[in-house]
């Protein structure tokens, strides 16, 4: 290829930027990794300039959130960072960012991190920017840029959203008072540090450039999560990094990170900025410019992922941040269909009726293997019910528990029998018996209703109950997709799929038992719970409340003669 033919290959499609850069040394830490203060420069620096080249005009960082972390990139490997507009609104843009990992031998590549950016364009003069649409091309297109507009609402409410589960939280049991041996207090993890801003540290606006600022806030939170591990920690996501005003060259930057909060095997540090110029500096009188919440992990020796001690709050700050902490989690867990919306890999079985008692069987033994896991965590608790989440790698599963005031064996009849669900579920629309396979297994045909503009879901499912067997109280009845050649998709649903649900009954006492609902997300399913784990929904705690009364409206009389 001639150099004049170089000149003329595009930059990308519309609004599209990409940066590639060898890793050398100056950009890696002590551990010879890329370090993710160098990757957050060269993040921002593309999305801001894929903002400008939509734009026209100049560009100002106004967020970046959801930063998730996927890979770790080496000395010697190359990093190709692609950033795209996914939509315009009036004066902001979203920008969506993938950075890839090559190794320069093998060539493989790797995602190392995906992340979303919020620019707002800086008017010229008096004039008023609007900014044009983006051109959609592709189906693809179409879907990023309707998830955009849901990513703005999550964004727009969460400040309203934090606020309501920083209230939920007042009514929890105060677990901050449970005393355990090795807790940290929060004071032992708190940094501060300051950065004088110099000409190499501004943007092409003149002002102390993002990138920068987001590398100094994750070298203090780097600190201050390693006093609580006693290790090298790993960023593992960004909650957000909000700026809140420009600075200048010559202004001090302060930077305050402390621990928030652990959680098992991860832990938020938040960090502050406040900038002063020479006056405020002599008056002590600074200016808030920007926060972030950061998440670390840690391993040791051996690769594996260390345990972090539990934080101690001493001061009533140091409470509202360890509340925030879990507030914010919650409102993370909620993001996860809106940011990514990835798509499961069918795992349904066909159904076989000549291998029904291995498929019941292994029906009942999912649900079990759930329900035994550790490291579940209570999102809420109101009342009667009361909501954990379980998070491993990028599965996530719910457990809603329910006290019913009528005898467990009357809530495992009415529960099984999902043709009554429609009675009490607002998410099931109807529920057809396919076939009565035997007393014990039952397939369903279940339609849903719609969510976010989407198509309505159905399903094809086996429903296993069983009664307690010698040394249990438990009624089982387990729920998982199958494939009935009689039942194909239909185009006018997306046919979705419950990899393993159902719910636990056990008995309190001879009138009462403790309802668990139990199930696996899969990425049709989790828009029905998206709302209710970020807080900005309380659907699920509502359909909970209608199970409770549907099962205790039911009289023991009329179970008795039904």
């Amino acid at each position: 290829m001639e150099p004049q033919d170089l000149q003329r290959q595009p930059l990308g499609g519309a609004a599209e930027v990409q940066m590639c850069q060898a890793i050398f040394p100056s950009h890696a830490n002590h551990l010879g990794e890329l370090s993710a203060g160098q990757l957050l420069k060269w993040i921002d620096t593309t999305a801001c300039l894929a903002a400008e080249k939509h734009a026209g005009v100049s560009c100002v960082t106004a967020s970046m959130d959801d930063i998730q972390f996927e890979e770790t990139a080496r000395v010697g490997q190359m990093i190709n960072i692609k950033a795209k507009v996914i939509r315009a609104f009036n004066t902001s843009m979203e920008i969506g960012i993938k950075v890839i990992v090559q190794d320069t031998f093998s060539r493989i590549q790797k995602l190392v991190s995906v992340a979303f950016s919020t620019f707002v364009a800086k008017p010229v003069g008096e004039e008023k920017v609007r900014l044009k649409p983006v051109t959609l091309l592709t189906e693809q297109d179409q879907v990023e840029h309707d998830l955009a507009s849901e990513r703005r609402k999550v964004r727009l409410q969460q400040e309203d959203t934090f606020q309501s589960l920083m209230r939920e939280s007042s009514r929890f049991d105060d677990v901050i008072c449970d005393q355990e041996d090795g807790m940290v207090s929060t004071g032992d993890t708190w940094v501060q540090s300051i950065e004088l801003v110099l000409p190499p540290h501004a943007n092409h606006h003149g002002n102390t450039f993002g990138g920068q600022i987001m590398a100094w806030m994750e070298t203090v939170a780097n600190i201050s999560a390693s006093r609580l591990c006693g290790s090298h920690p790993i960023l593992k996501s960004v909650d957000m990094f909000k700026f809140r005003g420009p600075s200048t060259v010559g202004d001090r930057l302060v930077f305050n990170a402390i621990v928030n909060n652990t959680f098992q095997n991860c832990v938020e540090v938040g960090v502050r900025v406040e900038a002063y110029n020479c006056d405020e500096w002599s008056k002590g009188q600074g200016r808030h410019i920007n926060s972030a919440f950061l998440i670390y992990y840690a391993i040791d020796d051996n690769e594996e992922v260390i345990m972090f001690p539990r934080v101690k709050p001493i001061s009533k700050d140091d409470v509202r941040r360890y509340r925030g902490a879990i507030a914010r989690k919650r409102i993370r867990l909620g993001r996860k269909y809106v940011i990514s919306h990835k798509e499961d890999i069918p795992l349904c079985v066909h159904w076989d009726a000549s291998n029904q008692a291995y498929l019941s069987h292994s029906n009942v033994d999912a649900l079990k293997g759930l329900a035994a896991k550790s490291g579940w965590e209570v999102t809420s608790a109101v009342g009667k019910i009361k909501m954990h989440t379980l998070e491993e790698s990028d599965v996530l599963s719910v457990w809603v528990e329910k006290q019913v005031e009528r005898p467990a064996n009357l809530a495992f009849d009415l529960l099984s029998d999902f043709t009554k669900r429609p009675q009490w579920d607002p998410h099931y629309l109807s529920c057809e018996v396919i076939d009565l396979v035997s007393d014990d297994d039952t397939i369903y045909y279940i339609t849903c209703p719609k969510v976010s503009g989407s198509k309505p879901i159905d399903l094809v499912v086996l429903v296993s109950r069983r009664k307690p067997v010698k040394d249990s109280n438990t009624y089982v009845v387990a729920v998982k997709s199958v494939t009935l050649a009689s039942v194909p998709p239909s185009p006018q649903y997306n046919r979705s799929e419950i990899t393993r649900a159902g719910f636990l009954i056990q008995a309190v006492d001879s009138s009462s038992c403790t309802v668990s609902y139990m199930i696996q997300i899969s990425s049709s399913t989790l828009p029905y719970f998206a709302g209710n784990l970020g807080g900005w929904s309380r659907s699920i705690e509502e359909t909970a409340a209608s199970c409770i009364q549907f099962i205790e409206k039911t009289t023991i009389g009329r179970f008795i003669n039904k």
